[in-house]
């Protein structure tokens, strides 16, 4: 499969105790070093089961051996610049972890490396850091045979622990020879869990936001998001609170292990151990006092790619600045011209300035970067086909993972990017039910209709906007002079036929003046 110009590939198998998977990425140099899944294939090999008495038995080695030789099969045909193979829990707790690792080495020619404790909690915790504008957290990652914690204050590890139990081994232990659902096994696991997550002094009532890693979590958050309709595409930054945990591990409790097959969002491979997952997230939930669940798509997989970009590449990924090259990187992926984004944010910012200096709205920071945000994304769904870009726009932003938005700012940047009149945006609007409040609905109306005019503004893309004046005149109206350089028809062409978007943001009718600037 050939590569385009620009593009590193990376493969990467990840060898966990419930599965082993292989993920190809592409990483485009010519968009800020964004990275895409090209392939992402998974085997449920559910290695944990052959480890007796501390051991991994040859059939269990060789099962690893087959997936590892398919593996490279796969990336042989897709070209592929580095191979990156890490192996967890598994692997590392089996006593001849060096016998596997030589096994493989010796049938594939592929030296996987065997991550400690430390490192798969720092790769988990590294990608929740970096794809998410969240300052203080607890990050989650529970595989097949450990569970991974990590506190992070103000984006920087605080602690680490690496709990020597997971989905697969809970379930082996406490579930062996029972139903999916048995009570007294799940409070059996529940008190053992709790005495657990007890033992770690600084897990107590943290009273900030669990972030959760994996397979287990991505299901538990998926099918409540199926019962309930939820409006948006996606999970990373999809938050539950507390009770909703709780209710969706109920779900799985009072379900037959039978109708589980047909209970949507939840995978085949996780319907007998999803309830002890269920119990880790909800006892170290009760544990840490955590206000919100919050689901990251991202993991150690992710976290082992963008710690090798950043070393690789002078740290093109910043920490502290998540949702902006997250935007900076969606403009590069849909080919927005960067140089008419500018401008329509300048000019939006002049409007915006007009409008606080005579009274007539307030800016607010959250408000003012997500219109920004929301002017630089405006329209992207022309890529897609002109006519109905609006459209377009509103379906990608609403089901796209974005970087360091939860899922209301995705919601909210949705409705401004996608802002086109007042009639598709209360269509848009709709789809949320009662998310915003009447003022707030107001309120990004008022932002959609500036970045819309804003752009009828710069409807000839050469920068001949140079200052805005917004005052009061003598007939219960305001005159919006707009001072230019260069040639404008265009421009007064379309704030004439744009211009009632302008005035739902001011209140009141507005006449435009153009003035010319005279040459130096």
């Amino acid at each position: 499969m050939k590569k385009q110009q620009g593009i590193e590939r990376i493969a990467l198998i990840d060898i966990g105790s419930n599965t082993v998977r292989l993920v190809i990425f592409n990483i485009d140099s010519n968009a800020y070093y964004d990275v895409t899944e090209l392939q992402n294939i998974k085997v449920s090999a559910r290695l944990v089961q052959y480890v007796e008495d501390g051991k991994m038995s040859q059939t269990g080695i060789d099962i690893l051996t087959d997936l590892v030789r398919n593996y490279l099969e796969i990336i042989e045909e897709y070209q592929v610049d580095r191979i990156i193979p890490v192996a967890t829990a598994a692997v590392r707790n089996s006593s001849n972890v060096d016998e596997i690792i030589q096994h493989v080495l010796d049938e594939t020619g592929l030296e996987v490396r065997v991550l400690s404790d430390e490192e798969e909690a720092f790769y988990g915790n590294y990608a929740v850091r970096y794809t998410f504008n969240i300052y203080d957290g607890i990050s989650v990652d529970i595989g097949g045979g450990s569970t991974e914690v990590t506190l992070f204050k103000n984006k920087e590890v605080v602690h680490s622990h690496s709990f020597p139990f997971g989905a697969v081994s809970l379930t082996n232990q406490f579930f062996k020879g029972k139903d999916h659902n048995d009570l007294d096994a799940i409070n059996e696991t529940t008190k053992w869990v709790k005495k657990q997550f007890k033992k770690v002094d600084w897990l107590a009532k943290n009273n900030i936001p669990i972030i959760a890693i994996g397979g287990s979590a991505r299901n538990l958050a998926e099918v409540y998001q199926l019962q309930t309709d939820y409006p948006l595409a996606g999970t990373h930054g999809y938050t539950m609170t507390p009770e909703l945990v709780n209710e969706t591990l109920d779900i799985f409790k009072e379900t037959s292990y039978k109708k589980l097959d047909s209970l949507d969002g939840l995978s085949q491979d996780r319907k007998d151990t999803i309830i002890s997952a269920g119990i880790v997230f909800q006892q170290l939930i009760n544990v840490s006092k955590a206000p919100s669940f919050i689901l990251s798509r991202r993991g150690l997989r992710e976290g082992v790619i963008y710690h090798y970009l950043n070393e690789q590449y002078n740290n093109p990924y910043d920490l502290y600045a998540v949702p902006q090259q997250q935007v900076i990187r969606l403009t590069a992926h849909y080919d927005i011209s960067e140089y008419a984004t500018n401008q329509r944010i300048a000019i939006a910012d002049m409007l915006l300035n007009e409008l606080e200096n005579n009274g007539l709205l307030k800016k607010d920071i959250d408000q003012l970067q997500l219109m920004y945000y929301g002017a630089t994304l405006y329209n992207l769904g022309i890529f897609i086909e002109n006519d109905s870009s609006s459209q377009h726009t509103f379906y990608v932003i609403s089901n796209t993972n974005i970087h360091g938005f939860t899922h209301i700012d995705r919601a909210r940047l949705a409705l401004l990017s996608s802002y086109k009149n007042r009639s598709l945006y209360k269509q848009y609007l709709s789809t949320f039910g009662d998310w915003f409040t009447d003022e707030e609905e107001d309120i990004l109306l008022k932002l959609g209709s500036i970045i819309k005019f804003s752009e009828a503004l710069n409807d000839s893309r050469v920068n001949t906007i140079e200052h805005i004046e917004l005052t009061k005149n003598d007939e219960e109206g305001y005159d919006l002079v707009v001072q230019y350089s260069g040639n404008i028809v265009s421009e007064k062409f379309q704030a004439e036929k744009q211009r009632n978007h302008f005035e739902r943001a001011v209140g009141y009718p507005v006449t435009i003046k153009f003035e010319v600037l005279n040459d130096l």
